[in-house]
Parts: C-alpha cells; structure tokens; sequence
C-alpha cells in the first residue's frame, strides 16, 4: 500500500498553515449541500412532499427536530475521532454517508425519500462538524496562533459562501416547473460529492493530530478535562437560548414570508430564499467587524469573545420586533412587502456574527488538545442543538395553546432569550478558563503513515 509523510504537529511558522485552502474549500461545498438542502426543507414539506404536503406547524416541528438530531450527532462524531479513526478518517467516512441522504432525496421525494434524507444528513453532518472545526484550529501552534482568529473568520466566510450560493439555486430549481426538488436536492448531492474530493486532496498538507485512544475518555472525565468539559457546559447550554431564536428563520419565518407581497426591488422572491441572504449579509459584515468594527470598539473596552457572546445574545431580540409588526399587519388583513425580512435576517446577522464566530474560537481555545474535537462537538449539541430542541418543544407548547399564529408567539421567544442573555452575562464574568494551543515542531519532523 502507498505511504504517504502526515505531520503530526503545525509546522514552525508564524503565516497561515499549508492545507488551509482545502478545507475552506471542502468546508465551502458542504455547506452548499447542507444548507441546500435545510433552507428550503420547510417549504419542501409544506408544498412539495409527493403524497400529501405537511401543515405549517407539523413542517416547521419536523424542521427543527431534524436539526436538533443534526447537532446533536456531533458527540458521537467527535468521539469517533479522537478515540479511533481521527479527524480525518471521520470526515471521509461519514461524508459518503451524507451523500448517500442526499441521493434518497434526489430519487424520491415521498416522506420515504424525506426519511432516508434527514437520517443520512443528520448523521453525515453531524459526525464531521466538530472534526471539521477542530481540524482548522489542529493547523495553529504557539507561533502563528495570532492568525486562528482571522482564519477562523475566514472559515465562517467560506460556510456562508456555501451557505448563500447553495439555497439560492436549490430555491429557484425548487419553484422551477421545469426542473423542481429532484434537480434541487440532486445539486446538493453533486456538492457534496465535490466537497469529498476537495477534503481528499489536501490530506498531504494537513496536521493529523494524533489519535488519543483511551486517553481521550479519562482526559474528558477527570481533573482539568472535566473541569473544562462542565464549567463549558454551561456556557453552551445558556448560549442555546440564541439558538432557539435565531434557527426560527429557516421555519417560522419562512411560513410567514409565504403570506407577505413577495415582490420586491422588481423581481418576485421564493420564500425560502429570504432567510438565504443572511449568509451574503455574513461575506459583506465579516469584513467590516473585523476591521472596524472590532477594532473601534476595542478603544473603549477590552472585546473579549465571552463580551462578544453576550452583546449577540442582546442584539438577536432586535429583529423579531420586526416580525411581530410583519404579523400583525397580516393578520390585519394587509400583505407588507417581504423586503422587511431582509431587514429582520440583516439584524439577524449581526447578532450572529457577534455570537457564532466566537463560539468558535472560544470553544476551541479553551479545550485541552487531546479533547478539541469533542468540546467542539459540546458547542454543536449543547447550543445549537439543545436550541433546536427547545424550539420545537416551544411550538408544541404554544400550539397546544392556540398561540402560533399572533404575535405572541415570538414574544415568547424573546422574553425567554432576554433572560438567557441576562443569565449568560452574570455567569461569564465569574468564569474562569484557560486556553490551550497546540504545540509546534520544525517541518522536517513528520511521521510516516499509510494512506487511509
């Protein structure tokens, strides 16, 4: 079999690591196939579905239970990895999975076809979050450390370029008579079949951080592991209140747009593509944050991550005031223009850089390097997952109560998101972490593996 030289440890440099590019790359065309796929879901269900379309409220608890199961795979995954097969054994793996899900629903589009989908993309997906977000700090040591920030906002950039590009067109072949979700859900699987080969080729130029084995499970329950395993913990469980809110705008808030004047600066929109346009506000704001804003509020305090988090979680109410004015002018009997929902995702994207990117870094950073994977994969099933869930229990709730349809029902939401917000900023200032980078050695020092 042919041996290929892996690096075991970031190479001495203090410029961006070689492979990088890869995995924005691979990071890029998943995303097109993940978010292809779950942003016009709803309207999929509530429209399309051969055999009997689902209710608005029966699509939007299907929605978010699919995504609640997607992140909460990532334990699993994460776990995978660091015990047997590693980062990227793992990501190889459970992305051929991934892309058997997306064919299900490429050939069938019968709850059959739905069914098969969510369980394949629920666990491809899920399986490789962490291991791919992990494996983008694995490329930083002590010398180029300063970059991880950056990177890892050029990381966030390359998941909304996907994020942008991949519901946009999987909307309009959706709504096309001419081609429909069997070309919608086709294009996904070819990105992510895409994304494979991409991950694939830079396997020379990665770091593949050793395998931990046992060392993973008594490191994640005793001493220092556990100790940032549950004071971690709790962070992410109160930052999944962003979550609850913020995930409402790929379920509720497509069902309303669907009821709005969906014609707008001369061209009639697809519902389903209104919540698309809060990864291209991501590529425009990224830029502006990192160089502007951050920098000009830095002058009158210091703007640690745990700050950034906090000032998400306020900002994130902020558009659902326009979503209460959008329902009650409905249920008023007008039909406003769907252009106020590019102003609730505008606002929504700002809390949401505030907020996500420094989940990121953070969740990194304060992981020991033998559990990176795995705290990573804390942050994906404890925020956003435990998010998810909480939505759909929510929605439950408030059906049960004749509450879905008025504004009340994001009133809800914020009330219980300003007190998260309020809980998150008191805890924050009375915890205590430490971070943790991996350690560098020169380049020449490499470790000889055979190819997986």
């Amino acid at each position: 079999m042919a041996k290929f030289q892996y690096k075991r440890t970031p190479t001495l440099t203090d410029k961006n690591p070689p492979g990088i590019w890869h995995i924005l790359g691979a990071e890029t065309a998943e995303r097109y196939a993940y978010y292809g796929m779950t942003l016009i879901l709803t309207e999929f269900m509530t429209r399309h579905l051969v055999g009997g379309a689902m209710s608005g409220t029966s699509g939007i608890s299907w929605y978010h239970n699919f995504k609640s199961i997607t992140y909460l795979f990532p334990i699993c995954g994460a776990i995978i990895a660091d015990m047997w097969l590693g980062k990227f054994r793992t990501i190889i793996l459970f992305s051929l999975i991934y892309c058997v899900g997306l064919l299900a629903l490429t050939v069938d589009q019968s709850r059959v076809g739905l069914y098969i989908c969510m369980v394949g993309v629920a666990i491809g997906s899920g399986f490789i979050k962490p291991c791919m977000s992990a494996n983008v700090g694995d490329q930083f040591g002590k010398q180029n450390q300063h970059l991880m920030a950056k990177v890892y906002n050029w990381f966030y950039f390359a998941i909304n370029i996907g994020a942008f590009i991949g519901p946009f067109i999987a909307a309009q072949l959706m709504d096309s008579e001419r081609f429909g979700p069997r070309w919608a859900f086709g294009m996904c699987f070819v990105a992510m079949l895409c994304s494979i080969v991409v991950f694939w080729c830079g396997r020379k130029l990665f770091v593949h951080a050793p395998i931990e084995g046992a060392k993973f499970l008594k490191s994640a329950f005793k001493g220092e592991g556990l100790t940032a395993v549950l004071r971690l913990s709790v962070l992410f469980l109160i930052i999944s209140a962003f979550y609850s809110l913020y995930e409402l705008s790929g379920s509720a808030w497509v069902v309303d747009a669907a009821k709005l004047n969906k014609v707008w600066l001369g061209k009639r929109w697809v519902a389903s593509q209104v919540p698309d346009f809060n990864a291209l506000f991501i590529m425009i704001l990224i830029p502006i944050f990192s160089y502007i804003i951050y920098p000009v509020l830095g002058k009158f305090f210091k703007l640690t991550a745990k700050r950034k988090i906090a000032i998400g979680m306020f900002l994130i109410i902020t558009p659902f005031f326009v979503m209460i004015t959008l329902r009650n002018l409905t249920m008023a009997g007008h039909q406003p223009s769907i252009g106020w929902q590019f102003l609730a995702n505008l606002l929504l994207t700002i809390a949401e850089i505030f907020v996500s990117i420094s989940c990121l870094e953070f969740a990194y950073t304060q992981a020991p390097a033998e559990m990176k994977s795995f705290v990573m994969s804390l942050y994906l099933a404890m925020s956003i997952g435990v998010g998810n869930l909480i939505t759909s229990l929510i929605n439950q709730g408030l059906k049960r109560f004749n509450m879905t349809e008025g504004s009340g029902y994001y009133w809800v939401f914020m009330a219980y998101m300003f007190i998260a917000a309020l809980i998150f900023t008191i805890y924050s200032i009375f915890y205590k972490g430490k971070t943790y980078s991996q350690e560098q050695v020169p380049q020449s020092e490499i470790v000889v593996e055979e190819e997986p």
